[in-house]
């Protein structure tokens, strides 16, 4: 045999005993990733112009109540290198979701049939197959709340609890975070993040109330709270930031206030009367202070927030029980409607008075919200406060608008939407624009303490 045609021999041999280039799913190398942190995802070693489709899986504690599994599945067609990278490449058409997003299939997700009975959260599963249904890859994507050296303690004297990193010799910032009108200790869970950016944060639960459950009505979470939302006491901040003070690890001369929801309302509020406040986030927010409620309560007769003891004027509800009561007809609860009727009913006179005067407040203020909001109407409220702080020089105010995005927008963008209008509360928006309202407004609320804090 000649030495050429051997050499060809061999090299048909060993072509055929190589294996062909595995395909593989890349995301970020250093695993867990922190929620909110900037995500890779892509598709890597295929045919160019091969198509492929990548599902991803979670368990997630939906909004009715289970633990259920979220599932997400889209194609996507290979570029001349053989790759896609799903910050780049939107998906072909069918899938869960359009439009070029790394973060799509996260958000995108929905839930499956069925409850889980032993969850394993955070941890999303992807597979890839190509175009016959094959398997050709697998990986996984964990995420995790906290990075691993955030540590926790109760606050002497104080409802919830402060987060940080171990001591250390420098002093931080701190957070002081505030629920809405789900109450309880709640608030918590966003507390983490927080610390892993390095700020102390303190999550302070303000109100705690009875809820409904499958049982009847259950005991308030937390007892030594208001079970009803009425006449909170704004001055409660003065306390918190007194402890904050007394911590190793607390510069006290840069204390923030970020709120959600009824807690935007009471940050507003507390930054037209507490000067030492460094900086507001407002998310979901308020420009007037509203109507408070609770079991007893009689209607229209009681505000929502207090200062030093005197109740603050407050745009009253129209309907607010009426509304609850259609949900034993199957009618969904639309909480904007009584607030939206509330306003149009209330005199110029009445809505100037309970008007947060949100132009004295002399720190930067941040502010998320979305016209689709059922809840109420965050996205004009948002606008207005932007609106009344513009004339006044010095007043730094970051706006985020978003059209069609509704009320649960403090998410990170990393977490199924598509159940946040399951039930009959409806907090409006699209999947879509909920996903995008929070991926862009957490990326800019960063920026945002970052550049505030210094």
């Amino acid at each position: 045999m000649n030495v050429l045609r051997r050499a060809l021999l061999t090299a048909g041999l060993l072509a055929l005993a190589a294996p062909a280039c595995a395909q593989r799913i890349e995301t970020n190398a250093q695993q867990p990733v922190l929620a909110g942190e900037p995500l890779q995802l892509a598709l890597a070693d295929l045919q160019p112009g091969q198509r492929v489709s990548l599902k991803a899986e979670r368990v997630v504690r939906s909004f009715s109540g289970p633990v259920r599994r979220f599932v997400a599945e889209a194609r996507f067609e290979a570029d001349a290198q053989g790759r896609v990278d799903l910050a780049q490449a939107a998906p072909l058409p069918g899938g869960s979701y359009e439009g070029a997003d790394v973060r799509g299939l996260l958000w995108s997700m929905r839930a499956q049939d069925g409850e889980v009975k032993e969850p394993v959260f955070n941890r999303i599963q992807f597979q890839l197959s190509d175009a016959e249904g094959q398997p050709l890859a697998q990986a996984e994507l964990r995420l995790t709340q906290a990075l691993p050296d955030v540590q926790t303690r109760k606050p002497a004297g104080l409802p919830g609890a402060l987060f940080a990193h171990r001591a250390g010799a420098l002093k931080r910032p701190a957070l002081i975070l505030l629920g809405g009108s789900e109450g309880g200790a709640a608030i918590t869970r966003d507390a983490p993040f927080w610390a892993s950016q390095g700020y102390a944060v303190l999550a302070l639960p303000y109100y705690s109330p009875r809820n409904w459950s499958p049982q009847g009505l259950l005991p308030p979470e937390l007892p030594e709270l208001p079970a009803n939302f009425v006449d909170i006491p704004v001055e409660r901040l003065e306390q918190a930031r007194a402890w904050l003070a007394e911590q190793p690890e607390v510069d006290a001369a840069r204390i923030g206030v970020q709120g959600t929801s009824k807690g935007a309302e009471f940050a507003l509020i507390a930054g037209t009367r507490l000067p030492w406040i460094k900086g507001i986030a407002a998310i979901v927010p308020s420009d007037v202070v509203w109507e408070g409620w609770g079991e007893g309560v009689q209607a229209g007769k009681r505000s929502s927030f207090a200062w030093q003891g005197k109740p603050l004027d407050f745009v009253p509800y129209q309907d607010f029980e009426k509304e609850f009561a259609g949900a034993a007809l199957g009618e969904p609860i639309v909480i904007r409607r009584p607030l939206d009727k509330g306003r149009a009913a209330a005199t110029a006179q009445q809505i100037e008075k309970a008007r947060i005067p949100v132009e004295r407040i002399a720190a930067p203020v941040f502010l998320l919200g979305g016209d689709d909001d059922q809840v109420w109407d965050s996205g004009r409220m948002a606008q207005a406060i932007a609106a009344r702080r513009a004339p006044v020089a010095g007043l730094k105010t970051v706006l985020l608008h978003h059209p069609a995005a509704g009320h649960y927008l403090g998410g990170t963008g990393t977490s199924p939407t598509t159940h946040y209008n399951e039930g009959p509360m409806k907090s409006g928006g699209t999947p879509a624009a909920n996903a995008r309202a929070q991926a862009e407004g957490h990326a800019a609320l960063k920026a945002f303490w970052a550049e505030v804090m210094q």
